[in-house]
């Protein structure tokens, strides 16, 4: 605009022509974005994905000698992690932990990942940004062995900050009808293994912030001598993904069932898969959980049970198998670098007609060392 344009509109009381990118989305930044993303979405597939991207939909040709597939589908997000992320600019890794709250739900009932389709939305498109969260979403899709499908990127001035972005997906998978895994499977006598967590995995992080930062005012980018790095990248290490372990091991073990500890903690997750009559005894005494959880607990004087429903607590995923299989199970996990351990056993309840689920779990015991 010329200096006679600016004056005849302040004369003229006009303003100029409106645009989307005067309203603050972008259409330039993602188209950039898509470019960027493009090299990532490609090393995530698998045969069976048809076209590339740009399509409206994602098309995938479920192939095999399937006899009656059941296709599963689980939907999830990366929850307030996402906040250490954009306070200290590092996004490579979120991604990863978007695949594996998807895909390690997808494999408690047995389920094949089979591909992932994200919807990234962001307050202002900058596709650098946007390039790193979609480089850690592919790192996570060819660790489950799922293709990234495709997603969406949507920008939302004035309803998001610049610099803030929420992460969801959706992942489908495909079990044979006669495999899922369900909760009539467990037996009395069955044995409950342990699969180690990465740390926080993307569960807590509410309590974890208010503990750490806002009372305790630590520093992100602060070296903490217990975890031999800085708090941020503590936070910030992924959720580790089961999917493919899981998955070796019903082929080599006779399975009941698994559970995916996330929200809720051990004792609730794993409740959800022992049915109406049995008992998960679980021993506290068979693991130390990691110094983050310690550091929590004793930052923020917050009690054994607030902790155990809100953290992981060291435990990651729970595999309920046959007594007979205990060894080679863990012997599979173990060749496949999992920590893991023997945690409990499977017992009849005292009360076989409570039907409580709260009350078919029990955790005995005191951690060592914590």
């Amino acid at each position: 605009m010329t200096e006679r344009d600016a004056a005849a509109d302040e004369t003229t009381g006009s303003t100029p022509p409106a645009s989307y990118a005067a309203a603050g989305v972008d259409i330039d930044a993602g188209e950039r974005a898509v470019e960027l993303i493009s090299p990532h979405a490609k090393r995530a597939s698998r045969p069976e994905v048809l076209g590339g991207l740009g399509g409206f939909s994602g098309l995938f040709a479920l192939k095999g000698n399937y006899r009656e597939p059941v296709l599963a589908a689980a939907s999830d997000g990366v929850g307030t992690k996402l906040a250490i992320a954009q306070a200290i600019d590092k996004h490579d890794t979120v991604g990863r932990d978007l695949v594996a709250m998807c895909v390690d739900d997808l494999v408690v009932c047995g389920a094949e990942p089979l591909f992932l389709q994200d919807y990234i939305a962001v307050g202002k498109v900058v596709p650098e940004t946007v390039a790193e969260i979609v480089a850690g979403i592919a790192d996570g899709c060819v660790d489950a062995g799922c293709a990234l499908l495709g997603g969406e990127t949507a920008e939302h001035p004035g309803l998001m900050q610049d610099n803030h972005y929420d992460l969801s997906a959706t992942a489908v998978g495909v079990v044979e009808a006669d495999d899922v895994l369900t909760p009539d499977r467990v037996r009395a006598g069955d044995v409950v293994i342990a699969m180690g967590s990465s740390g926080l995995h993307s569960n807590g992080y509410s309590l974890a912030r208010k503990v750490l930062l806002e009372w305790g005012h630590m520093d992100l980018r602060g070296h903490v001598e217990e975890f031999g790095r800085t708090l941020g990248e503590e936070l910030l290490e992924p959720t580790r993904i089961y999917a493919r372990d899981c998955l070796a091991l019903i082929a080599e073990a006779d399975v009941r069932t698994f559970a995916h500890i996330t929200g809720g903690g051990l004792a609730e997750n794993l409740a959800r898969v022992i049915p109406q009559g049995l008992v998960a005894e679980l021993e506290r005494n068979t693991w130390t959980p990691a110094p983050i959880f310690a550091l929590i607990a004793q930052r923020g004087r917050v009690e054994q049970l607030e902790m155990e429903r809100t953290f992981n607590m060291g435990v990651g995923m729970v595999a309920v198998v046959a007594p007979e299989d205990t060894d080679r199970a863990q012997a599979v996990l173990t060749a496949r670098h999992v920590d893991n351990w023997v945690l409990g056993t499977i017992k009849r309840a005292a009360d076989p007609k409570s039907t409580e689920a709260r009350h078919r779990v029990s955790l005995v015991g005191e951690h060592p060392r914590f």
